[in-house]
């Protein structure tokens, strides 16, 4: 009996979390279009998040695939932390879908289903038919799993041993959440582990009141998924989890207490038609679980500004670059538009980083201030090395059916990839000038740094307009980076004609001279490659402007690489 029942458990729980899966996958690439639709619903307004976390979970049916999808946009830095937090919050609410559906007694059209599935899965026509046919397929093997499991677990009844274990279960909170925590971390599936809960409360193996306790610690344990999703991001990241972590945690502590005196118990059995019994447990179950992430939202949610702050306290430091990519995900290169979609998204935090070293090393020149440069090297090392992770992503893309639109695509992207890399070259250059003129105390005519101001602002203010282009994607004042760079040529010109009369007459800022020059030289060099993202972007997304220019993309590369 022994065997039969660790196997019949073990390939019952297989078959449930097997299903759960692929039903989660099926689902998500029948929705995919939806997706992008629900995470594009993420503002600064925590409540959004919460929507748009259960949403995003109800449809796909996989808190952890939410809760990866989460660190993966903090981490590629497209979300802030408090609405992270937010969307970390709904996840939690929508993942108790699955535990409602389980509780339907229709394990018994577990077979047809299976059946219909792998049908459609097989032998359909289109990707969408063969799409829902494996998410009818995943829902027939997770109940046939659910069936299994409740069928050899029946046979503990007679055990007394099992029976003794189980009533102690129901009258030790902190057994019953930890087993319950365990159990989840082990097996990396709350719904599974809800599902198991499940089926010993339905054969009659512990009653209600140990089944929240478990259920109370599967919540607990679910957070390993977050923790497991930070390894290797970004500190704002590791926060996520944190929060996570702390809204489940605080909230199995309080519903555990009142769980103990039967106050939580009492509500559950109010809200329950017929209240708590054997034929309705499982439905009480699911409802205590929903029950139970919707009051923790409600408590926690005018809470979320002090939540993100107790977790900076419990994880504190600073951000630093991260050199490594955010977007480039391996497994999405068989669709091209969307690893196209991420090839952008990386280039533009590749371009925002380029920014940040341009301005540290503009700013410590202008200021005489070394402490500015500390970031420089490795901003320059993360655009390095992303240069040649975009650049390998985007000929992997390449080698895939494309269509003529994305064909296009891909030249400009590697352009305007290179030009970034320039930028963080010429950024490297600054930091070597400013280090000069800390070193050696330099001093500057006031006219020569007012007019470097005017180049460096004219140069922010064309980053700031490209980034907001590509981040929000609306291209119609990209024309106004043209105005910018010919006002930054004419300054550099006169500049130039200037610092060059007055070596030639040897007045005095003479080595200041050449350090001003040098630094408007790389100015002027970073506004060209600027220039070229900005003539990238209108051929990439087909915008005509009225006004020819002076000058063509290739004009401006020749000139750059003169």
């Amino acid at each position: 009996m022994g065997r039969e029942l660790l196997f019949g458990v073990i390939g019952g729980l297989g078959l449930f979390i097997f299903g759960m899966r692929f039903l989660s996958d099926g689902l998500q690439r029948v929705a995919s279009t939806r997706l992008r639709q629900i995470i594009t619903m993420f503002t600064d307004k925590p409540l959004l998040g919460i929507i748009s976390g259960c949403m995003l979970t109800a449809l796909i049916q996989s808190s952890s695939a939410t809760t990866v999808m989460t660190i993966g946009f903090v981490n590629s830095g497209i979300m802030l932390l408090r609405q992270a937090i937010g969307v970390i919050i709904g996840a939690n609410i929508g993942t108790t879908i699955t535990a409602q559906i389980i509780a339907f007694k229709i394990s018994a059209y577990s077979l047809p289903a299976i059946g219909i599935g792998a049908g459609f899965f097989i032998f359909g026509r289109t990707k969408k038919l063969q799409f829902w046919g494996q998410v009818i397929l995943g829902f027939g093997i997770l109940f046939l799993g659910l069936t299994t499991m409740g069928s050899v677990l029946k046979e503990l009844k007679n055990s007394p041993m099992a029976t003794e274990f189980f009533v102690k279960l129901g009258h030790n909170p902190f057994m019953g959440v930890m087993i319950g925590t365990l159990v989840t971390v082990v097996i990396q599936s709350s719904s599974a582990s809800i599902g198991l809960v499940i089926a010993l409360a339905s054969n009659g193996l512990i009653d209600f009141e140990a089944a929240i306790y478990l259920v109370l610690g599967d919540n607990i344990g679910t957070t390993i998924t977050a923790w497991l999703a930070s390894l290797g991001t970004n500190l704002t990241s590791r926060r996520v989890a944190m929060a996570h972590s702390v809204f489940n945690l605080v909230g199995a502590t309080y519903f555990a207490y009142f769980t103990s005196n039967g106050l939580f118990i009492n509500l559950v059995d109010y809200l329950t038609p017929g209240g708590i019994t054997t034929d309705t447990i499982a439905r009480n179950i699911a409802n205590a679980h929903t029950l139970f992430n919707i009051i923790n939202a409600v408590i926690f949610f005018p809470l979320i500004p002090l939540m993100e702050k107790i977790v900076k306290m419990l994880l504190p430091g600073s951000e630093s670059v991260s050199t490594v990519p955010c977007y480039l995900e391996k497994n999405l290169l068989d669709t091209p538009e969307i690893a196209i979609s991420q090839a952008k998204k990386e280039m533009l935090r590749m371009l925002s980083i380029s920014k940040d070293a341009v301005v540290d090393s503009t700013e410590s020149f202008l200021k005489k201030d070394r402490r500015l440069l500390k970031s420089v090297p490795k901003m320059e090392d993360a655009i390095d090395n992303l240069q040649g992770e975009i650049t390998t992503y985007l000929v992997e893309i390449s080698k895939n059916t494309l269509t003529n639109e994305q064909s296009e695509q891909l030249p400009t992207l590697l352009h305007s990839v290179n030009d970034i890399e320039k930028i963080g070259d010429h950024a490297e250059n600054i930091m070597k000038l400013a280090e000069r003129v800390i070193d050696q105390k330099l001093e500057f005519h006031p006219k020569g740094i007012k007019e470097v101001e005017s180049m460096y602002t004219n140069i922010t203010d064309m980053f700031d307009l490209l980034l907001h282009a590509l981040a929000k994607e609306e291209f119609t004042d990209v024309r106004k980076a043209f105005k910018m760079e010919a006002n930054i040529n004419t300054t550099y010109k006169i500049m130039g004609k200037e610092q060059l009369r007055h070596l030639q007459r040897g007045r005095s800022y003479v080595i200041s001279g050449i350090v001003i020059l040098d630094l408007i030289n790389n100015l002027e060099k970073v506004a060209d490659h600027l220039t070229n993202i900005a003539e990238a972007i209108t051929i990439q997304f087909r915008y005509q402007y009225s006004k020819p220019r002076q000058h063509s993309h290739g004009d401006l590369r020749e000139k750059r690489d003169a």
